[in-house]
């Protein structure tokens, strides 16, 4: 009778041995060759890869046995896990105690009477089956074969372990699935039921302007401003978040597009419309891209947005070079803005780390979209740095792998 203790244990090695997911499965190559080099190595006619399951041994390949499964209560297996060595050897089970009244070694047709069990124990420990060796007369094996039969028994446990690491692997990758695409529901409700709203309210502070001008004193205009400005700045904050989730998904699609640099840079000019006086500078020489379109267009929106909206100058000047160095683009968005102080450069690209400045319009930033830059060079196999001088320029670099 198990002991109390043992059946703790023999839970927790059941539990070990689920999440394998081996039992039951169909053939595979790697497992059925190990038997096959385990059945030539100990020139025995019968090889196994054995699971200990609750109430059974199950057999993933096999060698010279036409069973896939027999009883536990039956099985020599049983008795190699819960032995004190790593191997379980039986020269003769007809004058083993254990084993001569055994089913398996009374039957008259390729009966078990010698027996050799390797144990499959993993890395916490866990003994979830054998490599065993099986003949049908007395017999025996030297130290050099056991040897090699000690490795190949060790193989198949690493062969399991990598085999683990992929289930795991694959339902990780389903649930970030399901996330993502619980994230694209929220995002989709995010623009809908609160971008709406907002715009509902800097229409009705408009039409409180219009209709009740006369009556509405200085304080009271102000108000109604400041509750427009709000509610802009908080449709800008939303629309962040959801450019830096788009961010996300952009680097997983068309990864390899090709496209004409300038040609790219002057739609996203005119998406603009600026107004301002403005001199934009486009590279001397045009290049053929190939990079991710998506990705690298919301990196250059952010870093030529940030160039219009921080930049105090009467006339605006932003120069953007491109040059293909060392199988890498190397970009760079030069401006004569604002600039950023020396003790905020460092931490600008954080995520909602802002330098506290101040846009020609007088609102502060939200932290959001160098964010967004960072991570989509990042996976886009570059690195990006900036340089700036209060009150001068800015110039931000970055690189992309081609």
């Amino acid at each position: 009778m198990l002991t109390q203790q043992t059946s703790r244990r023999e839970l927790k090695r059941l539990k070990a041995l689920e999440e394998y997911r081996i039992l039951d499965t169909p053939n595979e190559a790697e497992y059925d060759e190990i038997a096959q080099l385990a059945a030539k190595i100990s020139g025995m006619p019968v090889a196994l890869i054995s699971f200990i399951d609750k109430n059974r041994q199950w057999f993933k390949s096999k060698v010279g046995f036409d069973v896939c499964e027999t009883e536990r209560n039956i099985s020599f297996c049983t008795h190699a896990i819960e032995a004190e060595g790593d191997i379980l050897e039986v020269k003769n089970a007809l004058e083993d105690v254990r084993f001569k009244n055994n089913p398996l070694v009374t039957t008259p047709e390729s009966p078990v009477i010698y027996y050799c069990g390797f144990k499959l124990t993993d890395s916490k420990g866990m003994t979830l089956g054998t490599l065993c060796i099986i003949g049908h007369q007395p017999g025996s094996m030297n130290e050099s074969q056991k040897a090699s039969l000690k490795t190949l028994s060790n193989q198949v446990v690493k062969l399991l372990e990598l085999r683990r690491n992929f289930v795991l692997l694959k339902e990780a990758e389903k649930s970030l699935k399901e996330k993502n695409k619980l994230l694209k529901d929220f995002a989709g409700t995010v623009s809908h039921d609160i971008k709406m709203p907002l715009a509902n309210m800097v229409l009705t502070v408009d039409i409180l302007k219009k209709k009740y001008l006369p009556v509405l004193d200085d304080e009271g205009l102000e108000y109604l401003n400041y509750l427009k400005q709000s509610s802009f700045k908080l449709s800008e904050y939303i629309t962040g978040i959801l450019n830096l989730y788009e961010s996300e998904v952009s680097t997983l699609e068309n990864s390899k597009d090709s496209f004409d640099l300038k040609k790219l840079l002057e739609e996203i000019i005119d998406l603009f419309n600026i107004e301002q006086e403005c001199e934009i500078l486009l590279p001397n020489n045009n290049i053929e891209l190939q990079c991710n379109r998506t990705a690298l267009e919301q990196i250059l929106l952010n870093l030529i947005g940030n160039s219009l909206k921080y930049n105090d100058k009467e006339n605006i000047i932003i120069k953007i070079k491109c040059k293909e160095k060392d199988g890498y683009y190397l970009f760079s968005v030069h401006d004569n803005g604002v600039g950023i102080p020396k003790d905020k450069q460092k931490d600008i690209f954080k995520l909602f780390s802002t330098a506290g400045i101040q846009d020609r319009h007088g609102n502060k930033g939200n932290g959001i979209g160098l964010s967004t830059v960072k991570k989509l060079v990042k996976k886009l196999g570059g690195k990006v740095k900036i340089k700036s001088e209060v009150g001068e320029f800015t110039k931000v670099s970055f690189t992309i792998k081609k």
